[in-house]
């Protein structure tokens, strides 16, 4: 069932759920609840009284050796939810097996907490009873288990809890009191009318029980308040105080009214089982009394995490083999290591740290971990770092002065000689338009070495020619875009022989202490397409990962939209 891993973790049905087809082939009364569905598997309905009833007597019979009798006009408990409360008042007072005495209110016919911890722990009880039909039952069911000398059921009067019950018990401390209120205070609210969401789907059992058992004036919380006020009168004759709840909505107010009366000692929990939740709190009034913590805030049911996936069909791969030795893939690579290829170059794009793992013969796996968010508002950094470049200083106007700080000399190229007369300006301006590869190698003929001067703290250039001549001039005045090159360079730091070795050599995915997610990526194929997976790892935030797994993918399919070098 959805909620079974949630039980308390000593609850016997935690990880082994009533077997059903057993115990109808063992017990013949339960046999005759039991039918089988179109998968062959054993099913119960729990919207009959009397199929309940059979399940519950038969578990404790099977599982804790008690026989009980219950009307049907009254109170079917279920087993594992009680359990759960039993092991939850074992961590209040300490431990298990040790002879105890508590205070069952409003017992049930059934008198099934009494029963539980008295042939469990062999605690003592005092089970109060104001309806005569389930006092007698309780009563029966005690003695039928020979358990008298460790259960005591006692009839009070209407409206009475603690006060009354403890009047002849006046030398007694008790380690803990148990109540399972009337969770309803009215008819209408016990139908679900004006207290159930009616986005939720109907109940799955049936709901039993009498008058005095499931309604009370005010519902369960002004009938747990009674209670915190026999407590405020009673304080340290009960180690602990206890109710479990119905709706998690009475929780707050009553820790509220718990805080505002000074008790020192407050917790709660959740009893978690099949699809049913209830709420429990406890307080005491004795300081040395261990609490145990309330569960998480945010306790989640582990849920299996499905990959995130695309697919990469199969005329997408053979475009994206097509173009892979642009990439530097050997030719005629295989689907899975082309499409591993261009997420390799991608991810380096993107300054991502990943190495490869093993895996299996026809797949590839990738460890990432991502240190920051580099495919995000990708377009605008470029648009950023054109407009950057477009608003660098231009080229110094002719005629302006020439000083050793700030002229650049050319070494004579082999097409001109050491004696040959430069172009003129325009002309050669127009040749570095027609053709950039030209400018280029004529940047890379410069020996530039920028140094700093200590006498103006600007930077200069070293000239590669001792002399400047009037051809420098010329040809600086006449190129206007290779002196706006160099004058970029100027500005930047010629980086170390260990810096660059640090460039080289990024840091290794598994040494990266701060980071922003780590994940698997399995490429795999798919008989002629190819499969990407990404499976979570650990990080801060899944949304950051299916960003990354949208990039991949749309970088993908634009490579085969719009090769590259077109």
């Amino acid at each position: 069932m959805s909620l079974n891993k949630s039980m308390h973790p000593r609850n016997r049905y935690k990880d082994k759920p009533p077997d059903f087809a057993y115990l109808a082939s063992k017990y013949p009364d339960f046999e005759q609840h039991v039918h089988t569905n179109l998968a062959g598997r054993a099913m119960l309905n729990f919207k009959e009284p009397e199929a309940v009833r059979a399940l519950t007597c038969t578990l404790l019979k099977e599982d804790f050796g008690l026989t009980i009798d219950i009307p049907l006009e009254r109170l079917i408990p279920t087993v594992p939810l009680r359990l759960n409360y039993i092991h939850w008042v074992e961590d209040l007072i300490g431990g298990q097996g040790e002879p105890r005495r508590g205070i069952d209110i409003g017992t049930g016919a059934s008198c099934i907490y009494p029963l539980l911890g008295a042939s469990m722990n062999g605690w003592h009880y005092l089970a109060t009873e104001v309806d005569d039909i389930c006092f007698d039952y309780a009563t029966r069911n005690v003695e039928q288990n020979n358990l008298s000398d460790l259960i005591k059921v006692v009839k009070v009067p209407q409206k009475t809890l603690l006060m009354d019950a403890l009047k002849e018990e006046s030398a007694i401390v008790y380690d803990f009191c148990m109540c399972n209120p009337p969770f309803f205070a009215n008819q209408l609210e016990a139908k679900g009318v004006n207290s159930r969401n009616s986005r939720r789907p109907p109940p799955s059992s049936v709901n039993t029980g009498g008058v005095t058992e499931i309604m009370a004036e005010g519902g369960e919380l002004e009938f747990v308040k009674r209670i915190i006020h026999d407590s405020l009168q009673l304080k340290t004759r009960l180690r602990w105080y206890s109710c479990m709840l119905g709706k998690k909505c009475s929780l707050a107010p009553l820790k509220e009214e718990l805080r505002k009366q000074g008790v020192p000692k407050v917790t709660h929990t959740e009893f978690c089982q099949g699809r049913t939740m209830r709420w429990a709190l406890a307080w005491s009034f004795y300081v040395d009394v261990t609490v145990p913590s309330p569960p998480s805030k945010k306790r989640k049911l582990e849920k299996s995490r499905k990959p995130l996936t695309f697919m990469l069909l199969q005329p997408t791969v053979k475009e994206l083999q097509s173009q892979a030795s642009s990439i530097g893939c050997p030719s005629n690579p295989r689907p899975v290591e082309t499409i591993t290829a261009w997420l390799e170059k991608t991810l380096s794009d993107l300054k991502v740290l990943y190495k490869r793992v093993p895996c299996g013969r026809k797949e590839q796996s990738l460890f990432l971990t991502v240190v920051e968010n580099t495919w995000i508002h990708g377009r605008q950094r470029r648009r950023d770092q054109g407009r950057h470049l477009r608003e660098l200083p231009r080229a110094p106007p002719s005629g302006i002065s020439t000083t050793p700080s700030s002229v650049t000399s050319h070494t004579p190229t082999a097409a001109q000689g050491p004696g040959s007369v430069p172009q003129s300006g325009t002309n050669r301006a127009n040749s570095q338009r027609a053709s950039g590869q030209e400018v280029q190698s004529q940047e890379e003929e410069t020996s530039c070495v920028p140094v700093k001067n200590r006498g103006t703290e600007e930077d200069v250039i070293m000239e590669s020619s001792p002399s400047i001549t009037p051809n420098t001039i010329l040809a600086q005045t006449a190129l206007p875009t290779t002196t706006q090159k160099q004058e970029a360079i100027i500005t930047e730091e010629v980086p170390t022989e260990t810096q660059e070795q640090e460039v080289m050599q990024p840091q290794s995915p598994g040494a990266v202490q701060h980071f922003l997610f780590k994940c698997l990526v399995n490429v795999k194929a798919e008989e002629q397409d190819v499969a990407v997976e990404i499976h979570w790892v650990e990080g801060q935030n899944k949304d950051l990962m299916n960003q990354l797994c949208t990039y991949l993918k749309n970088t993908l399919f634009r490579v085969v939209a719009k090769p590259l070098g077109t």
